[in-house]
């Protein structure tokens, strides 16, 4: 996913500034908890017809993005 600006939008009126499919009140979480319950894309679009398979994509590329920009940081105690 090249454009995530075409799919996702972050705005503080919104869920709390969580991450949004735009035009929806469908965050990114909730896209990627359905999936780990076990929904598949198509049930999800059946349950949510506001959506589409691009969304859902965008959804998980815009996790995978956010994981690649984590970073983890060890604070080291002398003793």
């Amino acid at each position: 996913m090249s454009d995530l600006a075409a799919y996702i939008t972050i705005d503080d009126d919104i869920r709390f500034g969580k991450p949004c499919i735009k035009g929806t009140r469908i965050t990114v979480g909730d896209i990627l908890q359905w999936l780990s319950a076990g929904m598949t894309i198509q049930e999800i679009l059946e349950d949510y017809p506001e959506l589409q398979e691009v969304h859902i994509r965008s959804a998980l590329a815009f996790a995978a993005e956010r994981d690649a920009m984590t970073k983890v940081f060890v604070h080291e105690t002398v003793a």
